[in-house]
């Protein structure tokens, strides 16, 4: 997958928040205040600041004039993942990020997957805006055109393996077979079809947990017997996470979720406890080193975040399940180099290193001007 792109840098951490009813209002209390309040919520930085303006993101409706002249309209919220496995929502204003990286947005679309070099491979349907490592899309234009491989290697791997070969199926052996190298992940490929299918369908098993449904409409689900459910509601708001090994029983604050296996409960991504990370988030505003914008949260859990957290226990169980078969995977006798390099795979073009040019439409720059790409 030649194309990569950085993750997208924020600059301020309130334009992202895990419900969008706090975006509204961090939005109106930034445009009601005049000044240097404003100047003060805003949190400025080297590269954004509320007297310049900036180009609408790909896709997105929002103003481009300086935000001290026109802040514009509340642009919706759109889905994000800001840490492994944690989905929140983004202020679309380029305005008001950093590095938002554009080239990521003219290729998002409900086909689109982004492969993540985070410590563990790690699949997401959404925009990464995180600290996620390198991100690879998966197709270099919307609708799939394109596909974010190297010219010519699904053509090598079909000729290989006696069957067609799909730019998602090269993502799934991906997830099955990469592993850490000294140079970063590093994909060995198979020689014998028989081991290119198994480790295929492995991935195809991994990559639909991780996508959670989102594709098909059909999330992820524990057998009958292990699949957690609320035993107490959350009535005030928790202040920490904890866990009975012996019951599976996760307590937030006042409020129980059970059973949740010692795997989900354990899961680990980035070196960090993907449930602890989670809560965390989620209390954030209410930490006493929260000033501004970072302060306003909600005054109650939502129950929303509940059926989040019973729908991340599933996914992290379910992945726990998967990863002895798949650190156990072998990948046999592998394609030697010099086969991919005489058939031109190897070494991908420049070209296919670059954002492919996709403009079908003019983009707004800044002030309301066209945007020149």
């Amino acid at each position: 997958m030649p194309w990569a792109v950085s993750g997208l840098r924020l600059g301020r951490a309130w334009v992202a928040a895990p419900d969008p009813a706090v975006l509204r209002a961090r939005w109106a209390a930034l445009t009601g205040a005049e000044g240097p309040e404003r100047e003060r919520l805003f949190r400025p930085s080297r590269v954004r600041t509320p007297s310049a303006g900036a180009a609408a993101l790909p896709g997105q409706r929002s103003a481009t004039a300086r935000f001290t002249d026109d802040p514009g309209p509340f642009p919706e919220p759109v889905r994000v993942l800001r840490a492994p496995f944690d989905e929140q929502w983004l202020l679309p204003d380029q305005r008001l990020i950093d590095a938002a990286r554009p080239e990521l947005w003219r290729v998002l679309d409900a086909g689109q997957m982004f492969l993540l070099e985070a410590p563990g491979l790690l699949v997401t349907p959404l925009l990464p805006a995180g600290r996620l490592g390198r991100i690879r899309p998966l197709h270099r234009r919307p609708g799939g055109a394109e596909a974010n491989l190297a010219p010519g290697l699904l053509a090598l791997l079909g000729g290989r393996y006696g069957a067609p070969v799909t730019p998602q199926d090269v993502l799934c052996w991906i997830l099955a077979a990469g592993r850490p190298g000294p140079w970063g992940y590093e994909v060995p490929l198979a020689a014998d079809p028989g081991r290119w299918r198994a480790g295929r369908e492995l991935g195809h098993r991994l990559l639909a947990v991780q996508l959670r449904g989102a594709h098909d409409g059909q999330p992820p689900r524990l057998p009958g017997g292990r699949r957690p459910y609320v035993r107490a509601a959350v009535t005030a708001w928790p202040r920490e996470l904890g866990y009975d090994p012996e019951t599976q029983t996760l307590t937030v604050g006042d409020g129980a979720v059970s059973p949740v296996p010692p795997g989900a409960w354990e899961y680990e991504a980035q070196g960090v406890r993907v449930l602890d990370s989670w809560f965390a988030a989620r209390c954030a505003h209410r930490e006493p080193q929260a000033q501004g914008l970072e302060g306003l949260g909600p005054a109650e859990w939502p129950q929303s975040w509940t059926s989040e957290l019973l729908a991340l226990v599933t996914t992290l169980a379910l992945l726990a399940d998967l990863a002895p078969e798949r650190a156990a995977f072998e990948p046999g006798p592998l394609l030697p180099a010099a086969d991919l390099t005489a058939a031109g795979v190897l070494p991908p073009p420049r070209w296919s290193r670059r954002p492919a040019s996709v403009l079908d439409h003019q983009e707004e720059g800044p002030g309301g001007q066209f945007a020149l790409l």
